[in-house]
């Protein structure tokens, strides 16, 4: 009997070192996974630069990865892929061939391409190590406590044979088509779907352009960007996610109590999302753009006046793009339509001098580079930054909820297919055209573009960035107001009808009900016990 039972045992923890093992491996694969996701959702306006190409065509490049995928099971994996595109984003994407030390231009530059290319190898590199562990993991585990009894493992084995045959004789389309039906007709799913696919239209939007965000706005370099959005919005996030299933567990939600907290939890959150609309900064001072050699704002869409008296003399290149910052805190397109006559040092620490367009009492010199945008711009950064740590907390936190609501509202049968289709829905009608018609809104918005060799527009080097925000911002808002009809449909159909499974009991519920049920009969059993001895002493006597 010892030896049975230490053999049980011994099976035992092998299976649970091999269920360890295939969650270990399965969530490496669900890190590089997400990694390589966020990294290249990071690494576009990089991409967008290297090539000249408008952020439309970018956009259409993002959403076509969407077809495979500027389903996520984990945070890890994008927070990591967020610092690496940092840091790749930082060095220049022709280091190693080219002296970096005679770089003109900065990480701020709208010109500096980063080793969007290193990154890849590493993620490439990545993938295929978390797929090792899979090639040495059992095609099939044992069922825990049946490890040491082979006739049942071997009936086991034969029902689920016989049970596959009798798949393969129905066929797929057996329950396919009833099913479909089934889900087309439950009217909280096809709500729930449109809930989805809204609600991502709006928010793959903003995550794929939230670093393009961040530089026209606040003047900030593609890898400073891309860290503050791995540092601020993914950690609360993952807090959110926690939290939310915490709560779901510890005060044993219902649906309809579930239904009600995404539903208020996405109000709050989204009324709060306002606030962004007010962390705003005024378009960069570049003359014969957004302003006048003056120094006056003029108006943006009659056409750029890039020549003035100042420079008309010097037969500028009116379509370059190689920006600089003079004494009066206004910028350039480049130095000669600044006027400068005359420059100093090498690389960055490059001085123009006797620039005739900069009005100043003193040198007239200028510097490479967009003038900084100053300590009141820094501050609105930090405020949008808040706003979005806490908005991502409050959305996360109901993102638990919601998806109870789904599992619950379709049949226990029905799950597979449910789920999928809604995935199915949400990549189709929302993670693949949302980034292309985004990144063409985006394009509507270019003061001035490169352009290429041959003449035509490559990428475009400064946005207005007041149009930029009402597009970046405004359109989610519209999207996301729209997904709150079919939210508050939801609730009202919640109030009068039965979900699947709504009165069923749960694991632990059931099986405590089980332990109740085996202590009464127990119970029972002594007493009756009791009650015949007490009989056969009475005949006894």
């Amino acid at each position: 009997m010892g030896e049975t039972e230490k053999r049980i045992e011994t099976h035992r923890i092998k299976c649970l070192s091999k269920v360890k093992m295939f969650l270990l491996a399965l969530t490496c694969a669900y890190v590089s996974k997400t990694l390589s996701g966020s990294y290249m959702n990071s690494m576009l306006t990089q991409v967008e630069r290297q090539f000249n190409i408008p952020t439309s065509l970018v956009g259409f490049i993002n959403g076509s990865f969407e077809i495979g995928f500027i389903e996520t099971g984990a945070i890890i994996g994008p927070l990591i892929g967020l610092l690496l595109a940092s840091f790749c984003a930082n060095i220049y994407v022709d280091t190693g061939s080219v002296n970096t030390d005679t770089l003109t231009i900065t990480p701020t530059d709208t010109r500096w391409v980063g080793a969007w290319w290193f990154g890849f190898l590493i993620c490439a590199g990545v993938n295929v190590l978390t797929a090792i562990p899979f090639f040495f993991l059992p095609k099939t585990l044992p069922k825990e406590g049946l490890e040491g009894n082979a006739d049942i493992i071997k009936n086991d084995k034969e029902e689920k044979q016989r049970g596959e045959v009798k798949k393969e004789k129905n066929g797929i389309t057996k329950d396919f088509l009833p099913f479909m039906k089934s889900l087309s007709c439950n009217p909280i799913y096809m709500l729930f779907i449109l809930i989805s696919v809204l609600q991502f239209n709006a928010f793959a939007s903003m995550f794929s352009f939230m670093p393009k965000y961040l530089e026209q706005q606040y003047g900030k370099s593609t890898s400073d960007a891309i860290f503050l959005i791995g540092i601020y919005n993914l950690p609360p996030i993952c807090i959110g996610y926690i939290a939310g299933g915490l709560i779901m567990k510890k005060f044993k939600i219902t649906v309809k109590q579930a239904a009600h907290i995404g539903c208020w939890l996405s109000v709050i959150e989204y009324l709060l999302y306002f606030l962004c609309f007010l962390a705003t900064c005024d378009n960069s001072p570049v003359a014969g753009i957004t302003t006048s050699y003056a120094g006056i704002q003029q108006d943006l869409y009659v056409g750029n006046k890039v020549l003035d008296d100042c420079n008309r003399a010097c037969n500028c290149p009116t379509k370059t793009w190689d920006p600089v910052c003079g004494d009066n805190d206004l910028s350039y397109m480049s130095a000669c339509l600044a006027g400068c006559e005359t420059s100093s040092g090498t690389g960055l620490n490059m001085v123009f001098q006797n620039c005739s367009c900069i009005r100043t009492s003193g040198n007239s010199s200028a510097v490479l580079g967009l003038c900084d945008k100053g300590h009141d711009c820094s501050m609105m950064l930090q405020y949008f930054l808040i706003l979005s740590t806490i908005s991502s907390f409050i959305y996360s936190l109901a993102a638990i909820p919601g998806y109870m609501v789904l599992l619950r509202c379709i049949k226990s049968e029905e799950k597979s297919l449910g789920v999928g289709l809604h995935a199915f829905c949400t990549r189709i009608f929302a993670g693949i055209p949302a980034p292309i018609y985004f990144g063409a809104l985006v394009d509507s918005t270019c003061l001035h573009w490169g352009t290429l060799k041959c003449g035509k527009p490559g990428a475009c080097r400064i946005y207005d960035s007041t149009n930029f925000r009402h597009i970046y911002l405004g359109l989610p808002a519209a999207l996301r107001g729209l997904s709150f009809i079919p939210a508050f449909l939801i609730l009202i159909l919640l109030r009068k009808r039965h979900l699947p499974g709504e009165n069923d009991l749960s694991g632990t519920e059931l099986a405590v009900t089980k332990i109740t049920e085996k202590e009464k009969e127990c119970k029972d059993v002594q007493q009756n016990s009791k009650v015949l001895n007490d009989e056969e002493m009475k005949t006894k006597l």
